[in-house]
């Protein structure tokens, strides 16, 4: 009697774990179309999306291996609610091995981290051969540095790229395709900002938007805390209170970073030309399902949903989160998507090769 007991107790534990992380997973779905500021806990749930999948998987083998079918209906529910939502960070198709035989637009997008301040040109000389080799069209940089020593990163990427428009710091757009106007885009007093470019490509004006949104703060906190334990030895940061840091830290920043991508989408909508062939691309700082990945994708397409490969992410350090997109408007095809492993930056370069 008492092993049934312990039975019947065990797998009503199991059932309402399975409830909890199928509740969860729901909510995390649909938490990025609430904004942040009010509705912490509901967007804070796409950031553990994957652990809480991990977990519906996990309640879904263990029903399975216990024959109940009807409770292994409800994990089973949930992943397929979820295939959406994986297909943003992993895609089963194979890479079309004639993309390359193809003509059409080759597009990147890198944060290069200022190459660096490496003073002697190196990194930036080889990212430069890195896209000539890729052969890159047009190339959105983030946090660029021009000055390398006593010389200029763009004398030498202007032998490429013939044009160049500068943003705000640290945003420039090189394209070897006319750059017939372009804009910054400011964020009040942020240091992030956004920019765009109408690139003439053989008589087609296309407006590139270029995009760096507000960081998490996560690491320059990190930073803080281990700053003020080191200049008081002996003493040990409160873990409540390195807790709240954390979560101060993540929840502005999606607050911040919510309001960039709205204000950015109101004036594309708004500005002159508007109705141009529109692509978007970026550091968002954000991942797949946020508020900040909705309100910046919009109507358009995620270009790795639609040709990329495999597992996609864009973050060099130890969160693997893809943070970094190209998005564009459906009057563009996608052949190719794909990230490549450089070592030059805290992120990896993002390349997408598309038709008009």
């Amino acid at each position: 009697m008492g092993k049934l007991a312990i039975y019947k107790y065990t797998s009503f534990l199991f059932l309402i774990v399975t409830f909890l992380l199928a509740s969860f997973t729901i909510i995390g779905l649909f938490g990025g179309n609430y904004t942040p500021g009010g509705n912490t806990a509901k967007a804070m749930l796409v950031y553990v999306l994957p652990l809480l999948i991990i977990g519906d998987i996990v309640m879904l083998i263990y029903w399975l291996l216990r024959r109940r079918w009807h409770w292994a209906a409800f994990p089973l529910v949930t992943l397929l609610c979820c295939i959406p939502y994986i297909g943003t960070i992993y895609q089963f198709g194979s890479v079309d091995e004639e993309a390359d035989k193809k003509s059409g637009l080759m597009i990147a997008t890198y944060n290069v981290a200022r190459f660096n301040r490496e003073t002697s040109g190196f990194i930036a000389q080889d990212i430069l051969a890195q896209m000539k080799k890729q052969k890159v069209d047009v190339f959105c940089i983030q946090e660029y540095n021009d000055n390398s020593g006593d010389k200029r990163n763009s004398d030498s990427y202007k032998e490429y790229f013939n044009y160049m428009a500068m943003g705000k710091n640290d945003m420039v757009i090189y394209s070897r395709y006319p750059i017939v106007s372009h804009k910054t885009i400011e964020f009040g007093e942020s240091n992030q900002s956004a920019m765009w470019a109408d690139i003439d490509v053989n008589g087609q004006i296309i407006r590139f938007v270029n995009v760096h949104l507000e960081t998490t703060g996560f690491n320059r906190m990190l930073h803080k805390a281990s700053k003020q334990q080191a200049n008081m030895p002996g003493t040990n940061i409160e873990s409540n209170r390195l807790l709240k840091m954390i979560y101060g830290s993540y929840t502005m920043g999606m607050v911040v970073r919510a309001d960039q991508a709205r204000s950015l989408r109101e004036q594309l909508a708004t500005d002159k030309h508007s109705d141009y062939p529109l692509v978007i691309c970026g550091d968002f700082n954000d991942v797949p399902y946020s508020y900040t990945y909705n309100t910046m994708l919009g109507d358009l397409v995620d270009g790795f949903k639609e040709c990329g490969s495999g597992w996609m992410y864009t973050y060099r350090g130890k969160k693997r989160v893809r943070i970094d997109y190209i998005f564009h408007d459906e009057s563009f095809n996608g052949l190719t998507y794909y990230r490549q492993d450089l070592s030059y930056s805290d992120h990896y370069p993002v390349y997408m090769k598309m038709e008009y």
